[in-house]
């Protein structure tokens, strides 16, 4: 059986400054109105506005080369721009998906081409990204997908749907994964490619999945005989499978798998100061243990990116362990404190808790459903 031994990383006094520059320009930011605090905010939150103020920053992108719009920075200062957005639920979902996964597979797989046209785009907070991946019969068994691509003249034809598409009302590009030649059963991860797909590319239709908060995050997407030129072909064909799964490890193992109901943990903390309920504050602050060590793992799945490990393994416990713990913060607080969970409330506390409970059944299965994660995590320890 294997170990799984992730490093121990420890801020430098740099990096401590640098998060209290990033934390003060947020909440100068917030004072301004520019936002307001929200739960999961890094998915179903979306402001062109913070987006590009963050791209102004140099805050999206941060780790990419210069000649790409990057800043050359560290992946653990990217952790900490990261975790401050999280931790006061700023509406970052607009370029989330472009600045998380997007850029680096571009990075690793793209053409000098495709970085050069969607790199600096992206790191200006300007370009926004789409994952296509699940469909209607194939949510986490991808190698089913049916969605598919032919090879016509100076390009192909894509023809199929996708589900569960976050952002796609908003986002420019929709990397797409594609079967390219016929199933095999005996290598079914095979024959499969990745595209982007212009999402204001005839053929296209977009139809929305509404939260039972009437929100409007998850699409339906459509593709009828959509052209996607051959420079739009991401890395190689038939590779796609490998690729995606590398994708999928930036998905899985950064900050947003730990803090999505957060903000309500924090609010519930400070309310129950207050009222001096040391019982309470007892039983918030385990929760409170639980994300600390959650988040040394996390740092430590960032560090294993910065060297260039394999973090597929890691980064599949981490996921795990912290969407059950995101579900936690909110059962946990509704025991804790009265409230009036309301979406439309004014009272913050109860805003905060209608957004967690009713995002909160889409944690476990975003990203890789528990039960997948599990397999993978069990047949990496094994093998």
């Amino acid at each position: 059986m294997k170990n799984l031994d992730l490093p121990v990383v420890k801020f430098t006094a740099e990096q401590n400054e640098f998060r209290k520059t990033v934390r003060q320009f947020l909440l100068s930011e917030r004072e301004r109105g520019t936002f307001q605090t929200h739960a999961d905010s890094w998915m179903s939150g979306y402001s062109y506005e913070v987006s590009k103020k963050l791209g102004a920053q140099g805050w999206i992108g941060m780790t990419w080369p210069k000649e790409y719009g990057g800043q050359e920075r560290s992946a653990i200062d990217r952790y900490i721009v990261t975790e401050e957005l999280l931790a006061i639920g700023a509406p970052v979902a607009a370029h989330w998906f472009a600045d998380r996964q997007s850029g680096p597979l571009f990075l690793k797989f793209g053409t000098e081409e495709q970085k050069q046209f969607f790199l600096p785009k992206i790191s200006k907070g300007e370009c926004y990204f789409s994952i296509g991946l699940s469909e209607p019969n194939s949510g986490s068994d991808l190698a089913s997908i049916q969605t598919r691509a032919e090879k016509v003249e100076g390009g192909w034809l894509v023809n199929g749907m996708k589900t569960w598409t976050s952002g796609a009302h908003h986002s420019h590009y929709m990397i797409t994964l594609c079967r390219t030649s016929p199933k095999d059963e005996k290598n079914r991860h095979g024959g499969m490619s990745q595209f982007v797909i212009d999402l204001a590319a005839e053929g296209i239709t977009i139809q929305p999945i509404q939260f039972l908060t009437g929100e409007h995050h998850f699409n339906e997407v459509f593709m009828d005989n959509v052209f996607v030129p051959d420079n739009r072909v991401v890395g190689e064909i038939g590779n796609g499978w490998e690729q995606g799964m590398a994708e999928l490890a930036y998905e899985r193992s950064g900050p947003e798998r730990i803090l999505s109901t957060f903000p309500l943990l924090q609010e519930t903390v400070e309310y129950l100061k207050e009222q001096n309920d040391v019982s309470g504050l007892a039983q918030a602050l385990q929760l409170v243990s639980r994300m600390w060590s959650l988040r040394n793992m996390s740092i430590g799945v960032a560090q294993m990116l910065e060297e260039g490990e394999d973090v597929s393994l890691a980064a599949s416990l981490v996921k795990d362990l912290g969407t059950k713990l995101e579900q936690a913060v909110a059962e946990t607080v509704r025991l804790l404190v009265e409230t009036k969970p309301s979406v439309t409330s004014e009272r913050l506390i109860d805003r905060l808790m209608a957004e967690s409970v009713l995002h909160g059944p889409g944690f476990t299965l975003r990203g890789g459903t528990t039960e997948i994660l599990r397999g993978i995590v069990a047949k990496g320890v094994l093998a």
